[in-house]
């Protein structure tokens, strides 16, 4: 192995190993929201879209491979400070409440199965998107999970250009979602994806960007306790061969 993959392979091996314990060094920037932090995922809300820059959670093969039922238990988040999204911005609104910790990731624990349908997870996706080619993408990271054994991954929506807002508390609807996944095993690497938030016409995989690409957009800073060189290499390179295509 050349000296700066091994020295790649051990710092993220040390910053994931850091996670494990309880230690959000994975943990994404948030300069505007508040950061909540559940059992199994933690987010930074936003008052003004009424849902989260992002979710962040680890998955592990063994977490995708559970018998707990969906639960559709769909409630505001109790500890948002300032007010979640209520069920009646949704009603109606022509939008799905698109999960961004999704449930089927969570089916091996009733409780991470419950967290996930608090409203903070929730993000006004267009029906057959959020059961189109986003469906699609999620199915693949739980693929990847049982693979690669363990993965860290990001989401959520961007919100530089709305299509517009939903119900009396005025949730936004981003015009464009976006999804990163850092391998925590093996030969390290990410991938990252930014879909609109329309019914899909292509394969997920034609929407797959570089991380710096969905920093560039957001104004998020994915994973800055890396050393800035290693940051660079795994944030600024795309590789799709090495996701198995």
């Amino acid at each position: 192995m050349p000296y700066n993959r091994y020295i790649l392979t051990f710092i993220v091996s040390m910053l994931c190993h850091s996670y494990l314990l309880g230690q959000p060094t994975l943990l994404p920037t948030s300069t505007a929201g508040q950061i909540i932090t559940h059992k199994y995922y933690t987010l930074s809300y936003s008052e003004n879209d009424k849902q989260p820059y992002w979710v962040a959670y680890l998955l592990t093969g063994s977490m995708v491979d559970g018998n707990v039922k969906r639960t559709n238990y769909f409630r505001p988040d109790p500890q948002v400070t300032t007010g979640s999204a209520e069920l009646s911005d949704y009603k109606r609104s022509g939008y799905n409440r698109g999960h961004l910790c999704p449930a089927r990731d969570m089916t091996f624990d009733s409780e991470a199965m419950s967290e996930t349908f608090y409203l903070s997870n929730m993000s006004p996706q267009v029906p057959s998107f959020n059961r189109g080619v986003w469906q699609q993408l999620e199915g693949m990271v739980r693929k990847w999970a049982i693979n690669e054994d363990s993965i860290f991954v990001v989401t959520g929506g961007i919100m530089t250009n709305p299509i517009g807002t939903i119900g009396t508390n005025e949730v936004t609807a981003p015009s464009e979602f976006y999804k990163i996944v850092l391998d925590l095993t093996g030969e390290r690497k990410m991938i990252a994806f930014i879909l609109p938030n329309q019914k899909g016409k292509k394969s997920f995989m034609d929407y797959a960007v570089s991380v710096d690409s969905v920093e560039s957009v957001t104004g998020i800073d994915f994973f800055y306790n890396l050393p800035d060189s290693i940051e660079y290499i795994l944030e600024g390179t795309i590789d799709k061969s090495l996701w198995g295509f």
